[in-house]
């Protein structure tokens, strides 16, 4: 397959690279010195599923044919990004970001386009320009408009080393994945890793009481809780108990599935390259939902307020200032 990567970071660059490796011919997008390295030498991928470099082709813009496209900028870059790609409408797309927004923006951008969505559960670091490194392998999971998942599946089946599960309900994966993209603010608010934020006791009840109000709002919604990695069913319902301890276990289990590897999360990768980040689309999504059933988010509405601060000061905060900023606890079950 001829296949364009717009946004070649740290998912959309590994993406790249692998699909190259199985054979197929991949064009990317990429901006700043990231991009340049990639023209000049490749890019380098190295981490858990093996060492190499692939020869990627960076262009401003994709032009026809183009059998798949994968978008895989930040969310809110979406809409600027797939300028990059008007010419090619009609081309199945794959969205692979966190957070909510990117497939209306994909539609918006190329109407004719049938679109699949997919949820990467690995873990992968932009560890320099040019270079990705993967700390975490894991599956990805697949769906949407089907002519658009039969492309990206069969692509992705010939690249991808670990499992490409295909799901019924992308809506009920998004809004689980969203439970699992709790773990990105609190690192880039205090520079800690997952790993760490989990550890500390006060960092992880305040992670596990934001999983709980997205749990909330999602069952309000009437969400169908699909199985995204380590997250299903059985891990919404331990938030729902009302037991803190068993809430806590759900961000117990994320940071122990990660091993030994500091893992940064996408939010703070950004933090740390200067660049926006997707904070509105994870955070920032279950905020805006609350508000709309005037269901309080107390948690969710400090992270992106907090992460916010961070972009604008570059300074990060000690868990102690974290705490000390964020409201006193709240059952989000309750809306009075």
């Amino acid at each position: 397959m001829r296949i364009a990567v717009i946004g070649a970071g740290a998912v959309g660059g590994l993406l790249a690279g692998l699909l190259q490796r199985a054979g197929h011919e991949v064009v990317v997008t990429a901006r700043g010195e990231h991009g340049a390295a990639i023209a000049r030498d490749g890019l380098r991928i190295d981490g858990g599923w093996g060492a190499f470099t692939a020869p990627l082709v960076v262009v401003p813009a994709v032009a026809p044919p183009v059998d798949l496209l994968v978008l895989a900028t930040k969310a809110h870059d979406s809409a600027v990004a797939l300028g990059a790609a008007t010419a090619c409408d009609g081309a199945p797309v794959l969205v692979v970001q966190n957070g909510l927004g990117g497939a209306d923006a994909v539609r918006a951008a190329l109407p004719h386009s049938p679109v699949a969505v997919g949820l990467a559960l690995f873990a992968t670091s932009l560890a320099e320009p040019g270079r990705v490194t993967v700390t975490g392998p894991a599956p990805l999971a697949l769906g949407g408009d089907q002519r658009a998942v039969d492309v990206a599946l069969a692509a992705l089946r010939d690249a991808l080393p670990d499992e490409v599960t295909v799901i019924d309900d992308v809506t009920g994966a998004q809004w689980t994945k969203l439970v699992v993209n709790q773990v990105n603010a609190l690192p880039a608010i205090t520079g800690l890793s997952v790993q760490q934020v989990v550890a500390a006791d006060g960092l992880r009840r305040l992670l596990a009481r934001g999983m709980i109000e997205t749990a909330v709002v999602g069952r309000a919604l009437g969400v169908r809780w699909q199985q995204v990695g380590s997250v299903g069913v059985a891990e919404v319902a331990e938030l729902l108990t009302g037991d803190p301890q068993r809430a806590e276990r759900v961000p117990r289990w994320l940071a122990a599935r990660m091993g030994d590897v500091p893992n940064p999360a996408s939010t703070l990768q950004s933090i740390r390259r200067g660049r926006s980040t997707e904070i509105d689309a994870l955070n920032g999504a279950v905020r805006d939902a609350g508000a709309g059933l005037r269901i309080p988010t107390p948690v969710n509405a400090a992270m992106v307020a907090l992460v916010h601060e961070v972009e604008r000061t570059g300074r990060f905060l000690s868990p102690a200032e974290v705490l000390a900023r964020v409201p006193a606890e709240h059952d989000p079950r309750r809306t009075d």
